[in-house]
C-alpha cells in the first residue's frame, strides 16, 4: 500500500468512538487505517471490531509506550509512507492530499506535519506541534506558533511551506524507507520527546523535514498523561536530556550541559516555590538522577551519529536562546524571535 494511517492506542476508546469516523469519511485510495492497540484495559478493541471493521488492528503484547509501540506495529505494515496518528486528532476535509503530494515531489523530504491546530479553540495553533519544530542551543522545543506555554492564533502568519526541525508525534508522515534506515523511534524513551530525536537525527543525517500548512488537523491533545502529572515532567526531562546526549556535537555538548544543570535546578525550584507543584520538584530531581544512570546506554548510537552525520548542529539549531529571548526579552512569539 501507499500510505498506512496508524493511531497508536491505549484505553482511547472515547477518543476512536469520536474521532475516527471523521477520518475514515476523509480518505482517498490506496490509504489504509490501523489502530495499534497497547493492551488496553477498556472497551478499545470491543469497539473496534463492532463499530469500525475496516480499521485492521494490531495487538501489542503490553503497553510498550508511544516510542515502541510504533515500532513494533510499523514493523507489521508493508507501506512507501507512515502516518502516525493521535487517537484525539480530528482530521479536515482535505488533510491528505497536501502531504502525498508534497511527499511525492520532494524524496529528499523524509517527513513532514500538517498546521497542527486546537480543537477547543479551532482559531488557534496546538501546543503539541503547531506549524513545525525547532530547537534552541540549549534544547529547548518550540513552535511556529507556540513558545514555551504562549500559543498564537492562527492568522495565516505561518502558511507557507516551511523547512523545520522536527514534525509532531500527533500527526507525522514519514518515509517508511527514512524511519527504519535510522533505526525507528528510541524505545528506551517510553514517551516524550521521541519524534523529536528521531526527526533529529534525520535532519543530521542530511534529510529534510517540511510543514505543509495546507493540511490541517485538529488536535485535543494531554490525553494520556496531562499537563500537571509529575510523570510527563519526569519523562520530558530525562529524555530532553538523553535526547541532547545522544544528538549533540563533541564541541558543544560539556557547555550545554552544564548550562541545563543550572536551568533544570532553577526550573525545579520555580516549581516548587512559585507553583507550588512539590510533585513535579522531585520529578526534575528523579529524571536528572535517571539520565545520568543510563546515558552510558546512549553511547554506541551517540558515537555512531557523530561518524554519519551529514550536516553540523550549527546549521539545525536555532543559535539564540529561547529562554532568554522569552523571559529576558518578552518575545513570545516564533516571529518575534529572530529579530
Amino acid at each position: 500500500m501507499k500510505v498506512a494511517v496508524v493511531i497508536l492506542n491505549w484505553n482511547g476508546e472515547k477518543m476512536l468512538a469520536k474521532y475516527l469516523p471523521t477520518l475514515l469519511q476523509h480518505l482517498q485510495e490506496s490509504v489504509e487505517v490501523f489502530v495499534a492497540d497497547n493492551a488496553s484495559t477498556d472497551g478499545s478493541v470491543a469497539l473496534l471490531k463492532e463499530k469500525f471493521p475496516a480499521v485492521k488492528r494490531i495487538l501489542l503484547d503490553k503497553n510498550r509506550g508511544f516510542a515502541e509501540g510504533y515500532n513494533q506495529a510499523l514493523r507489521q505494515i508493508n507501506a512507501t509512507y507512515y502516518i502516525l496518528l493521535n487517537s484525539d486528532i480530528e482530521v479536515s476535509s482535505g488533510w491528505l492530499s497536501p502531504l502525498i503530494t508534497w511527499m511525492d515531489a520532494h524524496p529528499e523530504t523524509a517527513a513532514c506535519q500538517p498546521k497542527l491546530l486546537s480543537i477547543r479553540q479551532r482559531d488557534y495553533f496546538e501546543y503539541a506541534g503547531a506549524c513545525g519544530g525547532f530547537i534552541d542551543k540549549y534544547g529547548y522545543p518550540f513552535c511556529r506558533g507556540r513558545v514555551f506555554d504562549v500559543v498564537e492564533k492562527d492568522e495565516g502568519q505561518y502558511d507557507e511551506i516551511c523547512p523545520i526541525l522536527w514534525a509532531t508525534g500527533a500527526c507525522l508522515m514519514i518515509r517508511a524507507t527514512d524511519y527504519w534506515k535510522v533505526g525507528g523511534l528510541d524505545g528506551r524513551f517510553f514517551a516524550h520527546n521521541e519524534e523529536i530525536d528521531l526527526c533529529w537525527r534525520l535532519r543530521a543525517m542530511g534529510r529534510e523535514i517540511y510543514c505543509v500548512p495546507e493540511s490541517k488537523v485538529y488536535h485535543v491533545g494531554g490525553g494520556t498523561l496531562p499537563k500537571n502529572n509529575p510523570m510527563k515532567t519526569y519523562l520530558n526531562f530525562r529524555n530532553n536530556l538523553t535526547m541532547l546526549y545522544k544528538n549533540l556535537e563533541a564541541d558543544e555538548l560539556l557547555h550545554v550541559m552544564r548550562v541545563r544543570w543550572w536551568l533544570d535546578y532553577v526550573a525545579a525550584f520555580k516549581m516548587l516555590i512559585l507553583d507550588g507543584h512539590w510533585g513535579d520538584f522531585k520529578a526534575v530531581f528523579k529524571a536528572r538522577k535517571a539520565f545520568r544512570k543510563w546515558k552510558k546506554d546512549f553511547e554506541g548510537g551517540r558515537q555512531y551519529l557523530q561518524q554519519h552525520r551529514k550536516v553540523s548542529n550549527h546549521q539545525l539549531l536555532s543559535p539564540y536562546s529561547v529562554l532568554w529571548q522569552y523571559y529576558g526579552k518578552g518575545r513570545h512569539h516564533f516571529s518575534e524571535l529572530t529579530k
